[in-house]
C-alpha cells in the first residue's frame, strides 16, 4: 500500500521546506512545489500578485499528478492580502485543477485560532505596514479582535535570516496581557522550536503560519501533525 501524500505549493522565495517537514509523522510523503518568481518593487505588490490563482495552476497541477490527499497554498499574506473572497479563490482554482482538498495559510490560521478558543489576538508580522492592515482587515472579517500588531518590516532578501530565538523575542514583544493567543504570520518565519517554550512562558496558544498550515493540511488528509507540546496539536 502506497504512503500517504499530501502537498505543499509554496512562494518562490520560501526557504523553510525543511522546517515544514518537522510537523510530518513518519510514513506521510510531503511533495514541496513553488511558485514562479514574481518581479515586484514592494512587499504589497508582490503579495498580491502571488495572490492570483494563475501562479498556482502549474504547481498545483504538477503536485496533482501524485494525487496527493491534500494540498495547501502555504504563503500567509498572498492568501489573505485580497481577504476572504481572494482565500476563497485561491482555493477554488486549485480544486478545478485536481486538488482533492484544498486549503490555504490564511484559511487555516483562522480555522487554528477558533479551534484553540481565541477570539482576541495579539499579531506579529514581519510585512510593510500596508500588508500589516490587510492581515488586521482579514482577521477583523473573520471575527477576530486584534489586540496589539507587532510588526517588523523586513525584505525578501531579509527574512530567510531571522533566527528562531528573534522570533521568541518578537512573540514577546507583541502579546498582551488581554489576548487569547499570539499569532505569528509568515511562512518564512522559523517557529517549530520557539512554539512549545513560548506557550509554556506566556500560558497562552502560540499560532504560527506554518504550523497552522501543516496542522490543517495533515488533518484535511485525515492524519495528524507532530509538534510535542504544542497546543494547536494537542486542541
Amino acid at each position: 500500500m502506497d504512503n500517504l501524500r499530501v502537498g505543499v505549493v509554496a512562494s518562490f522565495d520560501f526557504t523553510r521546506d525543511d522546517e515544514i517537514r518537522r510537523w510530518v509523522p513518519d510514513g506521510i510523503e510531503l511533495d514541496v512545489r513553488w511558485t514562479a518568481a514574481v518581479p515586484a518593487d514592494d512587499n504589497l505588490a508582490m503579495v498580491s500578485a502571488l495572490a492570483e490563482p494563475a501562479y498556482l495552476a502549474t504547481p498545483v497541477r504538477s503536485l496533482c499528478a501524485g494525487d496527493p490527499a491534500a494540498i495547501a497554498y502555504a504563503c500567509t499574506a498572498c492568501s489573505f492580502v485580497r481577504g476572504a473572497a481572494g482565500e476563497r479563490a485561491l482555493r477554488a482554482a486549485m480544486t478545478s485543477w485536481g486538488a482533492r482538498h484544498a486549503l490555504t495559510t490564511s484559511g487555516a490560521v483562522v480555522d487554528a485560532l477558533r479551534s484553540v478558543g481565541a477570539r482576541r489576538v495579539a499579531v506579529v508580522h514581519p510585512y510593510a505596514p500596508a500588508v500589516g492592515r490587510r492581515l488586521q482587515a482579514y482577521l477583523t472579517e473573520h471575527g477576530f479582535q486584534t489586540t496589539r500588531t507587532t510588526g517588523f518590516a523586513l525584505t525578501v532578501d531579509e527574512v530567510p535570516a531571522v533566527q528562531p530565538d528573534e522570533v521568541a523575542d518578537l512573540i514577546r514583544e507583541g502579546d498582551t496581557p488581554t489576548a487569547d493567543a499570539v499569532f505569528v504570520s509568515c511562512t518564512g518565519l522559523p517557529t517549530y522550536e520557539t512554539i512549545t517554550p513560548l506557550e509554556a512562558e506566556l500560558g497562552k496558544p502560540v499560532i504560527t503560519a506554518n504550523q497552522a498550515t501543516m496542522w490543517a493540511l495533515l488533518r484535511a488528509a485525515g492524519t495528524k501533525a507532530t509538534g510535542p507540546g504544542q497546543r494547536l496539536l494537542a486542541s
